[in-house]
């Protein structure tokens, strides 16, 4: 279940990233018609007036879609047969059933963003959705080696309490970005090949670059000094390892993000850097769901088992521990010495 889960985890981030690479490429509209690439082909053909490498790159990235449709399919049906403690955990089935669906979502999405010849409204939520869909991806990979027990904090209130502040700050932060984008040069095409008669260009945000750009630095300079805060607080109140070690590479990502942002503003914007700067997002939005789920337990993944003949009796693994322990110890138990 776990490694199902983590390849959950894989192809929707790899997804965005290949999303990314389509829209800076300038291929947004290398297949100008869905569901099929033209009106008159299904598959990669030329298009009037947009070189055919744009073609391929669109046509490519539709069809990595059923690859994560095979992926979330696969999520959906080992939660589905995941009973460790021999039930059914509807509460994993739920999480893993949003990723198909998500998939289904994303290709009508996709398709509007398309007809509409990439309004940026859609392009944004485009990505938000995805977004969304690889934080349910990282939930359930969390969730699937723990108990459902309830939450213990492994940490001190208020650094919980930041930890979980943290995801709404990095949401906004991933909105704010795609505003940026869809007010700047990368419009994903530089004109609309089958408008008719004289070309379009692609619709924009009617917003200062300068503005949104800036408003985006400065949830960023948030973001970082919460981090940073949090960060070093964990180190200081002796908080878990893993804990502790997940709020410094959080800060380390958002740390290279803020170097890579300013590089690429003040280089003019290189496609190759932005496409770098969207992928170091994918990495900090879910380093802040796994620091958030770190710092809390809820119990083994199978209860303790009643003492057996003799007064022995055996145990779970400890709380958190399945997960910290690795693959091989989920639903694991050991035998303890019986009493005196």
């Amino acid at each position: 279940m776990r490694r199902v889960a983590l390849a959950g985890v894989v192809a929707n981030a790899g997804i965005i990233m290949t999303g990314a690479a389509v829209r800076l490429s300038a291929s947004g509209l290398g297949c100008p018609d869905w569901p099929d690439c033209t009106s008159s082909s299904l598959v990669a053909a030329h298009t009037r007036g947009d070189p055919m490498v744009h073609t391929y790159i669109e046509f490519t990235n539709r069809m990595l879609t059923f690859a994560v449709m095979v992926v979330a399919v696969l999520v959906m049906v080992t939660a589905w047969r995941f009973r460790p403690a021999g039930a059914r955990r509807r509460g994993l089935v739920w999480l893993a059933a949003a990723q198909p669906l998500g998939v289904v979502a994303q290709a009508v999405l996709g398709g509007i963003v398309v007809l509409t010849d990439l309004n940026p409204a859609a392009v944004s939520l485009h990505f938000l959705l995805s977004s969304t869909i690889l934080a349910l991806a990282v939930t359930l990979w969390s969730r699937c080696a723990e108990g459902d027990g309830p939450a213990t904090r492994l940490v001190r209130a208020d650094l919980r309490v930041l930890s979980v502040a943290l995801v709404p700050v990095v949401a906004l932060m991933l909105a704010a970005g795609t505003v940026v984008t869809g007010t700047g040069p990368l419009a994903g095409s530089t004109f609309v090949p089958h408008a008719g008669g004289r070309p379009s260009y692609v619709p924009r945000y009617h917003l200062p670059l300068e503005g949104v750009t800036q408003l985006h630095a400065d949830i960023g300079w948030v973001l970082g000094t919460l981090v940073a805060v949090l960060a070093v607080c964990l180190q200081l109140t002796g908080a878990p390892q893993r804990v502790r070690r997940l709020g410094w590479v959080l800060l380390g990502l958002v740390g290279l993000q803020g170097v890579i942002g300013y590089a690429q503003y003040f280089s003019g914007l290189p496609a190759g850097l932005v496409w770098v700067h969207v992928s170091g997002s994918v990495l900090i939005w879910i380093a802040a769901l796994r620091l958030m789920f770190a710092t809390r337990d809820r119990g083994p993944l199978t209860p303790a088992a009643e003492p057996g003949p003799g007064g022995a009796e055996s145990a779970g693994p400890e709380p958190g521990g399945a997960e910290s322990a690795g693959l091989g110890s989920v639903g694991g138990t050991v035998t303890v010495p019986a009493k005196s």
